[in-house]
């Protein structure tokens, strides 16, 4: 198992993990499968400021992670928005915990401070949403922040969203420019092996 950085060409494999979150759960409030080539457009335009990890065994693509903008306006600058999928016949193996650690471990370097997650969430569990995202945040030291109630309809049904964060680092009075993941350049070329 090792961890190594996105590529274009991974996004059908890519796609293939999270096609099934769009058409079978409420984890993403997507309604419709993007195409590859909206995918692929969506992994370059990632790399260009932020890491976007693959976790891959034996040649194939187990889960991926990346970080994204929170907002886009300058004072958010040193805060970045994590995204994760995993198959699902891979959860609980590990691997979330693997990639989100390189995620980290490159925001940090990139000197960002912070880290937030935006999940779907509800109280009672149902066929298209468990709590697992929300426990397994918490296992990586993300703290509750806030809930948005009745924000998301799919599946002819109503879920909340949950804002959680982490801190990176000390939030010194100036802080350090942030440095795009496509000039980090042993990110770039280096795999993580695991």
């Amino acid at each position: 198992m090792f961890i190594r950085k996105a590529k274009i060409s991974d996004a059908e494999e890519l796609l293939g993990i999270y096609a099934p979150y769009v058409t079978d759960t409420a984890v993403t409030f997507e309604y419709k499968v993007p195409s590859a080539e909206n995918f692929s457009d969506r992994i370059y335009n990632t790399l260009k400021k932020y890491p976007y990890y693959v976790a891959e065994s034996n040649g194939e693509i187990l889960g991926y992670a990346y970080a994204g903008p929170f907002k886009t306006r300058a004072a958010y600058d040193w805060t970045a928005e994590a995204s994760i999928y995993v198959k699902k016949e891979s959860r609980r193996s590990g691997i979330g915990r693997l990639l989100y650690s390189a995620l980290e471990n490159t925001l940090i370097k990139q000197n960002f401070l912070n880290l937030n997650a935006c999940i779907a969430y509800t109280e009672k569990e149902d066929l298209y949403l468990t709590a697992d995202s929300v426990k397994f945040h918490h296992s990586m030291g993300f703290k509750d922040v806030g809930v948005f109630h009745l924000c998301g309809y799919k599946f002819g049904r109503w879920y909340d969203m949950i804002w959680m964060e982490k801190h990176l680092g000390i939030h010194p009075g100036k802080p350090s420019e942030i440095i795009p993941f496509s000039a980090l350049e042993e990110s770039q070329n280096a795999e993580l092996d695991i």
